[in-house]
């Protein structure tokens, strides 16, 4: 089934069978003998990063939101060295994709050897990953357990309300901090914030289809660019604290250079976006949003009176 919350359900039902099918398909995914191991670690921190996007949305009425905030972090944390090695590679290759025709790429040759030899020691510790696995396992396996306790306060609209505004209102402050003293810091909080409200987009899809889905695809352009950005300063930044290891200080300096030059590319791109995800305020979105739940509830009700009107027909008939 899809990310989002259900048609015909509660939002506390709702909510409980997204989780459970996110981590039965992290299982899944684990126990598969097909799937490479470090798609595996991609795949199931991506059900990690769901499962905390769930819980956001009805954050403020989830007593345990916390705890298990907390715990799915965690988890996908312990297995975050593993993505690092390989995300910083196809860093490096699109950076020289970009930059093809105005570089000699051979030139950063010996810099992309260092990154490949750094991504095969993680890789050839098999042993380790899959205890890493076998532990994820353990623990997610616990976490199921746990989630036919979850209880959400609140009923329709007003159970994901204030966990969407108060994510949305996170957002429009990050925006404005990020474009007026940038810093690798604050377009990574940015991109958090954007990501958040990304995976809440898509859990809302059903309220209206077709228009969410407009908007799902240009915050994921969005969450996509700061993430590159995001990518880049991470490698910029592993570059200056162990130049030694990659290249001479000429070399270095320039391929420093064409991050800086890209980043600044990627931030300008996001920007036009960032200034529509966020042209609202809260309350203007929630409001909005509000009034396509309450169409689409309605419409699940008249399909429910259609099917019991139609079944006193036959019974009388």
């Amino acid at each position: 089934m899809a990310y989002r919350l259900r048609q015909g359900k509660s939002v506390g039902k709702s909510v409980r069978m997204v989780a459970i099918e996110q981590i039965d398909k992290a299982i899944a995914e684990i126990e598969s003998p097909e799937l490479d191991r470090h798609e595996v670690v991609h795949q199931v921190r991506k059900r990690c990063k769901k499962l905390r996007g769930l819980l956001r949305l009805v954050r403020p009425e989830f007593e345990d939101y916390s705890t298990e905030n907390k715990f799915f972090r965690d988890l996908a944390g312990n297995l975050s060295y593993v993505r690092d090695a390989q995300s910083i590679i196809e860093c490096f290759d699109a950076l020289m994709q970009r930059f093809k025709d105005q570089v000699d790429v051979a030139a950063f040759q010996s810099i992309r050897d260092e990154l490949e030899s750094r991504r095969r020691n993680v890789a050839d510790d098999q042993e380790g990953l899959n205890r890493k696995l076998d532990e994820f396992l353990v623990h997610i396996r616990e976490a199921k357990s746990r989630v036919s306790d979850w209880e959400i306060d609140e009923k329709e609209f007003d159970a994901v309300e204030s966990g969407l505004s108060k994510t949305y209102q996170r957002g429009r402050k990050a925006l404005d901090e990020a474009y007026d003293e940038p810093s690798p810091e604050a377009f990574h909080e940015l991109r958090k914030r954007v990501k958040y409200h990304w995976y809440q987009q898509r859990l809302l899809r059903n309220i209206w289809p077709q228009l969410m889905k407009a908007e799902c695809h240009e915050t994921s352009r969005l969450a996509d660019l700061l993430g590159d950005d995001h990518d880049l300063a991470v490698f910029r930044q592993q570059l200056l604290t162990e130049p030694d290891r990659y290249a001479d200080e000429a070399t270095l300096q320039a391929l420093i250079g064409l991050i800086d030059r890209r980043r600044i590319e990627l931030e300008s791109e996001a920007r036009p976006l960032a200034d529509r995800l966020f042209a609202e305020k809260p309350k203007q979105l929630t409001g909005r949003l509000s009034k396509y739940w309450k169409v689409w509830r309605r419409g699940d009700r008249m399909k429910i009176a259609k099917v019991n009107h139609h079944g006193q027909i036959a019974a009388a008939g």
